[in-house]
């Protein structure tokens, strides 16, 4: 587990793959919304499509602003409290 992005408003863990782990086989990621206190974990095809939009945002150098913003979408999703972190 590696944390690859760290802002005042979100952080991101990626899990890399791990054949040895069902659940792990094509890694993943976790996304934490700091001010809604809560998380979301992707993994499979959403985490492909998820690190090649990570990518393409990364290729054009955005400001913290416009990363926070992309992570923004996912707050809809992020169900899960943050309980310890």
């Amino acid at each position: 587990m590696q944390m690859i992005y760290n802002s005042p408003n979100y952080c991101v863990v990626e899990f890399p793959a791990q054949d040895d782990n069902v659940a792990l086989t094509s890694g993943g990621y976790e996304i934490v919304d700091k001010n809604l206190q809560r998380e979301l974990y992707i993994d499979g095809f959403m985490a492909v499509r998820f690190r090649e939009h990570v990518q393409k945002l990364i290729e054009k150098q955005p400001s913290l602003d416009e990363v926070d913003e992309f992570l923004g979408q996912f707050d809809s999703l992020m169900q899960q409290p943050v309980i310890l972190h």
